[in-house]
């Protein structure tokens, strides 16, 4: 009867907690209607704004993974005040948000930073508008400030993209399911989500099409399906994909042989150019994609044509590339008849 009153013991609890989370990942890959039991902690600013998920997913239309790098970013403003010991949105100020914006993306790059403030942005709008702060501060989000056409795309030449298909070992499962990934990318000019997304329904294989729907600029696109590329997808599908029952084209090799992510296509990108010595600034599945557009534009394709092919929102978009085609700046510079001295 004593025992029945020993208090639980702090300790053995945390044991219990940290043999859990294995176990429960291994039932997961075992049974595929496994509910982990393990707490996850609230979207950040639950309790003071609990409808901001909603009106993100609802009113904004985010996606699933625009939603979590919202959580991220939110994630260090809410243990930014935490510090603070600021117990309410409401005591949010401008002094408040340009020291938390400074602190947290010191050493940031330009993107992840304008990430940030556009987030905030977003956020502290929602915050006014539903009387949850006194004054509108989403004016005072300051970002990096960035110039038209300042940034030069980072594609690569053919013959480094020849070279890098070069090193798949396309004997193998991996080699297999990549070099169909990298095809796609440097081919079409697909986003690493878009490449994600394909199901065995986006590929006709009777009138050799190939359809990418829900791109960015809020169409479906279909595309020739190119010989070499049909080839190198037929070649995984028969050789390679595990049997399952998704329909997505692309998975994971090891357990679980779950589909593959944006992030996971933007990997294996990265390694091969890695690994055929092809130095690029943060290499990955746009390294390919701008690639693709380049050598549209070095093709003398219309801007409006290539950007409806690649899936650009905007004209903008496009325009950024031809600042990179010498040859055709040249040839505007020199009129006819002119030769370079």
């Amino acid at each position: 009867m004593h025992g029945l009153n020993r208090r639980p013991d702090p300790k053995r609890k945390s044991v219990a907690n940290e043999v859990r989370g294995p176990i429960e990942q291994m039932l997961h890959l075992l049974l595929p209607n496994f509910a982990p039991t393990g707490r996850r902690k609230p979207y950040p600013f639950a309790d003071q704004a609990p409808g901001l998920v909603a009106h993100l997913l609802d009113e904004r239309g985010l996606r699933p993974a625009t939603l979590i790098n919202y959580r991220h970013f939110l994630r260090h403003l809410e243990n930014y005040l935490h510090g603070l010991e600021l117990g309410s949105l409401r005591e949010l100020s401008a002094p408040i948000l340009s020291a938390f914006v400074t602190q947290c993306s010191a050493g940031w790059g330009m993107s992840m930073r304008g990430g940030l403030c556009g987030v905030l942005r977003v956020f502290l709008r929602y915050l006014f508008r539903e009387r949850l702060i006194g004054q509108d501060l989403s004016q005072t989000i300051e970002g990096p400030k960035k110039y038209r056409l300042a940034n030069i795309p980072r594609s690569i030449s053919w013959t480094e993209v020849e070279r890098m298909l070069a090193t798949v070992e396309r004997r193998s499962v991996v080699g297999k399911r990549d070099y169909a990934i990298l095809l796609l990318l440097v081919t079409y000019g697909l986003r690493g989500r878009e490449v994600a997304a394909l199901t065995l329904d986006d590929i006709d294989w009777e009138r050799e099409r190939l359809r990418v729907p829900e791109r960015k600029a809020g169409h479906s696109t279909a595309y020739p399906l190119s010989p070499i590329v049909g080839q190198a997808i037929l070649d995984y599908l028969q050789h390679g994909r595990p049997q399952t029952a998704d329909r997505h084209i692309f998975h994971r090799v090891m357990a679980p042989r779950s589909p593959m992510t944006d992030g996971a296509v933007s990997g294996r990108a990265s390694y091969y150019l890695h690994k055929a010595g092809v130095a690029v600034p943060r290499p990955g599945s746009h390294t390919l994609r701008h690639t693709c557009v380049q050598r549209l534009i070095d093709a003398h394709f219309p801007l409006k044509t290539i950007g409806d092919y690649v899936g650009h929102a905007s004209p903008d978009s496009t325009a950024i590339y031809a600042k990179v085609s010498l040859e055709n700046l040249r040839e505007v510079a020199l009129g006819d008849g002119e030769e370079v001295v």
